[in-house]
């Protein structure tokens, strides 16, 4: 037998029926359960969208600055060649303002001094990684959009599960109150 059979029929925004047996704490817990959602929602969305928006600003200022240039390698880079995977060496290149640099680049194994690699520099002139992309921008923003999105969503979400929790003892204290008073008056007979 389904399950559903069991439930009965669902009744659209029970919380705002008419019912005489409906009490103040009720209509809090409702209207609470309302507006945390609402709050929830657009606490999650709005940041999440300020967040990726913010990303990918950043990343196409990256893309518009940083720029490819042609580097030296300063001595004869460690490992075989053609073995495969890059090695770390020293690499030495200048800046359009004519001033020399070095640094450390990943370069093909067994590369000798004086072999080019092209390295991404900043503004400054600093070595930097190769820009995101545009798409592996949309990418990384939207996972950190919502990353963030679900953070932020999760305070008012978690806030309104304590308020609600904390209704909820108060609704069950107010019903022992009222059982301990018209509990007793059930066991009477007339006789």
């Amino acid at each position: 037998m389904p399950l559903k059979a069991f439930r009965g029929p669902k009744v659209w925004l029970w919380r705002w029926r008419r019912n005489p047996l409906k009490r103040r704490a009720d209509m809090m817990e409702a209207w609470l359960v309302l507006g945390v959602w609402l709050l929830t929602v657009l606490t999650g969305v709005l940041s999440g969208l300020a967040a990726a928006g913010s990303i990918e600003h950043g990343l196409a200022r990256e893309r518009a600055e940083w720029r490819p240039a042609v580097a030296r390698v300063t001595e004869k880079a460690p490992g075989k060649a053609n073995s495969g995977d890059q090695v770390w060496a020293e690499v030495r290149w200048k800046t359009a303002d004519g001033s020399s640099h070095t640094g450390q680049a990943r370069v093909a194994p067994g590369s000798g001094a004086g072999a080019p690699v092209t390295v991404w520099t900043d503004p400054q002139g600093s070595l930097v990684t190769r820009p995101a992309s545009v798409s592996q921008a949309h990418l990384r923003a939207g996972l950190i959009g919502t990353l963030v999105g679900v953070s932020a969503a999760a305070v008012p979400f978690v806030s309104g599960m304590a308020l609600r929790g904390r209704l909820e003892r108060r609704r069950m204290a107010d019903w022992d109150a009222e059982w301990a008073r018209l509990g007793p008056q059930w066991g009477r007979t007339t006789g």
